[in-house]
Formats: C-alpha cells, sequence, structure tokens
C-alpha cells in the first residue's frame, strides 16, 4: 500500500461547511447519490465507529474493527439543509435491515447516522421518527456520535465514477469524442 492508498483520520471541512456521517451499507452506492446533491461540496468513503485506528478495507470487511463503511458529506448549510441530507439517507437504503443491505451482509453495512454535534442529533431523532411513521418494520438505524472518521483507500473513491469512466462507457464516449 502506498502512502497515498493509506486510509487518515480527516474531516473535511472548510470555513462555512459542515460534515455529515451515514452507515447505509456498501459505501459506493451511497457516495454517488450525496455528489449528486446541489449544496453537497464533497463526499469520501471511509469507515467510522470501529475501535481500531487507521482500519484497511480488508480488516473492515472481517466485521472484526468494529467499523461501518459510510460516506462522510461534506455540505455548505446555506446550499443544502442537514435535514435533507437526512430525509436522503433514509431513500437511499433499506433501514430496516439488521447489519446487511442487499448482498452485502455483516456489521460493516450497518444503518447508521453519525452525528457531529447535538444539533445534528436531534435532526436526525425527529427525521427517524417521521420515516418510522410510514414504513410497517422497525427501522434499525443507530444515531451515535461520531468518533473518529477514516478514509478508505483512495481506490475507494469514486469507485463507481472511475469504473464507467474506465470502463465500457468510458471507451465508448472516448470513441465518440464525447
Amino acid at each position: 500500500m502506498t502512502d497515498s492508498d493509506t486510509p487518515q483520520a480527516s474531516e473535511v471541512q472548510t470555513e462555512g461547511t459542515e460534515n455529515v456521517t451515514f452507515g447505509a451499507g456498501c459505501f459506493w452506492q451511497i457516495e454517488v447519490a450525496y455528489r449528486e446533491l446541489e449544496g453537497v461540496v464533497d463526499v469520501a468513503v471511509g469507515y467510522e465507529g470501529g475501535h481500531v485506528d487507521n482500519p484497511t478495507y480488508e480488516q473492515v470487511c472481517t466485521g472484526q474493527t468494529g467499523h461501518a463503511e459510510v460516506v462522510q458529506v461534506t455540505f455548505d448549510p446555506d446550499g443544502i439543509a442537514y435535514e435533507a441530507l437526512v430525509d436522503k439517507f433514509w431513500q437511499v437504503h433499506d433501514p430496516t435491515q439488521m447489519n446487511r443491505q442487499g448482498p452485502d451482509v455483516g456489521t460493516q453495512y450497518r444503518s447508521a447516522i453519525f452525528t457531529h454535534s447535538p444539533e445534528q442529533e436531534r435532526v436526525a431523532v425527529e427525521s427517524k421518527a417521521r420515516a418510522q411513521e410510514s414504513l410497517k418494520k422497525e427501522i434499525v438505524t443507530s444515531i451515535e456520535p461520531a468518533t473518529g472518521f477514516w478514509r478508505a483507500e483512495e481506490y475507494h473513491q469514486c469507485y463507481i465514477q472511475k469504473r464507467q469512466e474506465g470502463g465500457v462507457m468510458g471507451r465508448m464516449r472516448s470513441a465518440l469524442g464525447a
């Protein structure tokens, strides 16, 4: 693993922005859902909520580190409300599945909102209650304080976008001069 591939505990945040961290199964699909939103400044995939410093993807995949695969969304609260990001969270995965999303099974795929302030916690709890009203099954999403985001290896960042650009679609765009 090169230095550029080493995960780092980080909070990418500039003046006037805030962070929110979501665990909703495999981080690749969730990253795409948040990147497309107006007011989102950055989205990084990584690991949160575990007991091992500087975890690697291979370690997290064992389910032994306690981490969840997460996305950390840096956003401009003047461009998009935190509440809108939490509302999107309920739409992009099934919050009633315990420790899994689709074929991905294990505690690393759990549904979780990691809050960065008491206000974020309050809004997340209220949003969860509203979301529960529309579901027949119980929401199992945990809401817990953020304890430290570890950025995933660089090959995981924008993974789906890189595959589309480098795969068949990318070759087709190049051939067409797009």
